[in-house]
């Protein structure tokens, strides 16, 4: 397999203009540019850059005296040899085919750099002088470190910012921010929030919600409380989405009262959250054993038009088990079947070990015996508790039969 490319660089003797925030750049007249050939790599051929002049692989002219005292390190843009990695080959000969020439060339320095030639931003910084890059280019190279899932991504998306010709909106910070946010790397989502206001841009819904779900995964309450506020004050639309994170962080604080208060709120304003969301709070109620807190939101996931599956049956009848409020828990698993939902392993456990507790070995068999009658199998909870439960009872021969049907089915 091999690719070639032609025409990566455009001859020019002039320079653009970067941003003197990022850095500071002296310009100089160029007097050549770089050449492309074709290497040969264990039978690949791949890019390379043959300079005309090597003066740090880049060719310059000298300036004045102040010029080069002032004068900054260059990237070393090299040659793409025989020394990269299997890897580096692979991920090479990867590249979209249709990605354009001058953001390939600067994938395949990226994809084989090394802290050796230089920084980062000292090689976008020879890419911008070289190839004059727009939006579009930038957003392509972006995409394609984003679907690689490299490590130099953020580096370079944070460079992007900075420079003229990425033209960067409110929307570009945030998609760093969220990318940062699902990281956990709090303080570099901080640090880019700070530099979005710096450079004038405001906070708006998908930056807030964004950031309440930053910090509500991340456990910190008072931020995401903060920012949620925050929100409110601005007069900004709250979302299922913001509602969601704001409740999601509740519920890890063990704040269940404020979450199930922000989902009446939601549902006042005609918003349901996910499943998701009212499964994290029935699961909390659950294993605290808060039966009326679970039924609750068991009825408002009704009421949003979820419709309950065996999962969050069962968080039901564990509130109700855990309670001590055996007959509620039996109740449920009849409504569960009543309803044609087909019990998981989790919930005929429930059921049997509610029955054991009330010693009520003929409702648990009658009950055994209608779910082998419509093929429902016992899994390995209900299997053990059974089993258990048998050799309590000094009924050996039963215990090794079920034992036996179960290692059968499994």
């Amino acid at each position: 397999m091999s690719f070639t490319v032609y025409g990566v660089f455009s001859r020019s003797t002039q320079t653009s203009p970067l941003s003197n925030t990022i850095r500071r750049i002296h310009q100089y007249p160029l007097n050549g540019v770089f050449s492309l050939q074709k290497v040969t790599i264990f039978g690949y051929r791949e890019l390379g850059f043959k300079p005309l002049l090597a003066v740090s692989n880049v060719a310059v002219e000298k300036g004045s005296a102040e010029n080069q005292a002032n004068d900054k390190p260059r990237y070393k843009w090299v040659k793409i040899g025989s020394d990269i990695t299997e890897e580096q080959k692979q991920a090479i000969l990867k590249l979209p085919p249709k990605m354009t020439n001058r953001c390939k060339a600067l994938m395949l320095q990226i994809i084989c750099y090394s802290p050796e030639k230089g920084s980062v931003s000292l090689l976008l910084e020879a890419w911008v002088k070289s190839m004059k890059p727009e939006r579009a280019d930038w957003l392509e190279v972006l995409k394609e470190l984003d679907r690689l899932n490299h490590p130099l991504y953020f580096e370079v998306a944070e460079v992007s910012l900075l420079e003229e010709s990425f033209e960067a909106n409110v929307r570009d910070y945030t998609k760093i921010i969220h990318g940062y946010a699902k990281q956990n790397r709090l303080r570099e989502a901080e640090s880019m929030l700070l530099a979005m206001k710096t450079r004038g841009f405001t906070c708006d819904q998908v930056v807030l919600t964004a950031l309440v779900h930053m910090y509500s995964k991340a456990g910190k309450l008072k931020m995401a409380e903060d920012t949620f506020e925050e929100m409110r004050l601005l007069g900004v639309t709250l979302d299922k989405r913001s509602y969601g994170s704001m409740i999601m962080a509740y519920v890890r604080a063990g704040m269940l009262g404020e979450g199930e208060a922000l989902l009446k709120e939601m549902e006042e304003q005609e918003i349901y959250a996910g499943r998701e969301v009212y499964k994290a709070i029935l699961r909390a109620y659950s294993m605290i054993g808060d039966s009326k807190g679970a039924q609750r939101v068991f009825d408002a996931l009704q009421l949003a038009g979820i419709i309950p599956d065996a999962t969050v049956c069962g968080l039901l009848m564990n509130a109700y088990v855990v309670a001590g409020q055996l007959s509620e828990a039996c109740i449920a698993f009849e409504n569960l079947r009543r309803a044609g939902i087909e019990p998981n392993d989790k919930c005929i456990a429930l059921l049997l070990s509610a029955y054991e507790t009330e010693n009520n070995l003929s409702k648990a068999l009658d009950v055994l015996m209608n779910l082998e009658r419509d093929g429902v199998v016992l899994g390995r909870e209900a299997s053990e508790i059974l089993a258990r439960w048998f050799k309590k009872l000094g009924v050996v021969g039963e215990v090794e039969l079920v034992l036996r049907e179960f290692m059968h089915q499994t």
